[in-house]
């Protein structure tokens, strides 16, 4: 009966644990407790319970993402359901790695297997899946500033990694007959130590600071789908989006960036310019079978095409491949989806962006956590970012996460959020190295499997025998 209460119990806390620690609305602080459950238990039961406990937490945790993957993203249901099963499986493969690495009297290793593992899958699912770095568990941590930073040297990665570590760290030490534990509290300390004293030095030095240029990021949120411009609809949003831009250039606005699709026009310029004023909309652009999603920049006539679509929702739309900046300034045009994809932002920040301007497009629910995958991006390669989402939150960030300015769009009105824009970016080992921290990860996953294959010492005198701990 143990040896099932054990394992079930510990699923069911994990799983409890996850489900408020991740998905569209985390707690960042219960994010670093998830794992524990599963992990401290796992020496304690039998290889089978270990990995089936890992697995059904983190399945049940990722339950209520259900509703938002087949509803606001319209995936088909088998699709979902890999989603949520095959990351579950790895999961419980990186508890039993753990458990395994631990009998082997290999604590340092079990420590850093874990983490090592999960950040090779989140590498994995942006490499090979058609949605970036949407997974990461980093997200959870957008507003907890000195452990952001982190992303400025190792990008999301290291961020996921410190979140398995500690958990893994504690499972360890408090493991039965457990030995080295000062090689393992060591390293664990060190690492979160150097994380979080540079993130606070970060924040600290190197404040964005002057010249600024002051953005007005407008969302009518009209609740009809995008506006073909020709239409009586289309010349009524077009006149209150005019005079909403007219009154945020009375108010200094030099930039303004509506949200993504808002018109429907076969026409690549907007009447939509105003003296002094950048206007930036998205648009679907085009007609039969050559449509873009597309940012259209006035006066100037610059259009950047989104790079990702959304699978499904977005496959009448052509893809770009070029960037785009905002009439020859430092001033990048990126649409939604593509801030989900690293390497993007990077490319902007080496070819001279200092700042990006996004049109966008969320789904309610997802909002909050859209928009900090955007602010996440800035802190990776140095940029700041404008972002006006419809059906989300309109929000401007600096180089260091700190949100300047944000307002909620979908109220009555119109909606409007002004904010000085730094002009100035940040130079990042992550601009310069790319995703050397997930790279670095694997081979450290490949140590400790090799780890595995090598000759159990016996337990200690006092401790538990290596085949108790094997069988639970």
């Amino acid at each position: 009966m143990r040896r099932v209460l054990i394992p079930l119990a510990a699923a069911l806390a994990s799983a409890v644990l996850l489900g408020f620690g991740t998905g569209l609305h985390p707690v960042a602080w219960l994010t670093w407790l998830a794992p524990l459950p599963v992990l401290l238990a796992a020496p304690r039961v039998g290889g089978g319970p270990a990995f089936a406990a890992g697995a059904l937490a983190w399945l049940g945790g990722q339950l209520p993402m259900w509703p938002y993957f087949t509803g606001s993203l319209e995936m088909p249901a088998p699709v979902a359901a890999g989603l949520l099963a095959v990351p579950a499986l790895l999961f419980g493969g990186g508890v039993l790695l753990h458990r395994s690495l631990l009998a082997r009297r290999r604590p340092l290793l079990a420590v850093l297997a874990v983490p090592a593992l999960w950040v090779g899958v989140e590498h994995l699912m942006a490499l090979a899946g058609p949605h970036g770095a949407w997974w990461s568990l980093a997200y959870t941590q957008a507003d907890v500033l000195p452990v952001l930073q982190t992303a400025s040297v190792t990008g999301v990665w290291g961020i996921t990694f410190l979140l398995l570590l500690v958990p893994a760290a504690v499972s360890a030490l408090l493991a039965p007959g457990a030995t080295r534990r000062l090689p393992v509290a060591v390293t664990a300390g060190a690492l979160v130590a150097l994380a979080l004293g540079y993130g606070f030095a970060r924040l600290g030095t190197g404040q964005d600071g002057g010249p600024y240029r002051e953005v007005a990021l407008i969302s009518t949120d009209d609740p009809r789908d995008t506006a073909e411009l020709d239409s009586p609809q289309g010349r009524e949003l077009l006149h209150r989006y005019a005079a909403a831009i007219g009154a945020a250039a009375a108010r200094g606005a030099e930039v303004a960036v509506l949200p993504e699709k808002t018109f429907e026009t076969g026409s690549a310029r907007l009447p939509l310019a105003r003296p002094g004023v950048a206007v930036v909309a998205g648009a679907a652009l085009g007609t039969g079978a050559t449509r873009t999603n597309t940012a259209l920049a006035g006066p100037s006539g610059a259009r950047y095409d989104k790079h990702h679509m959304i699978p499904g929702l977005e496959s009448e739309f052509t893809p770009g491949h070029a960037l785009t900046f905002l009439d020859r300034t430092t001033m990048g045009l990126i649409i939604c989806k593509d801030l989900d994809f690293p390497g993007l932002v990077r490319r902007y920040r080496q070819a001279g962006a200092t700042a990006l301007l996004a049109p966008a497009w969320d789904f309610d629910d997802d909002a909050w956590l859209h928009s900090r995958m955007a602010v996440v991006r800035g802190v990776e390669s140095g940029l700041s970012v404008a972002r006006a989402a419809r059906q989300g939150v309109l929000t401007v960030s600096d180089t260091r996460g700190r949100v300047l300015a944000e307002g909620r769009s979908g109220r009555p009105g119109v909606n409007t959020v002004l904010a000085a824009l730094p002009r100035q970016g940040a130079t990042t080992v992550y601009t310069g190295l790319g995703d050397w921290a997930a790279w670095a990860s694997v081979a450290v996953l490949l140590v400790a499997l090799a780890g595995l294959r090598t000759r159990r010492p016996s337990a200690p005198r006092g401790g538990l025998s290596v085949s108790r701990v094997l069988v639970g």
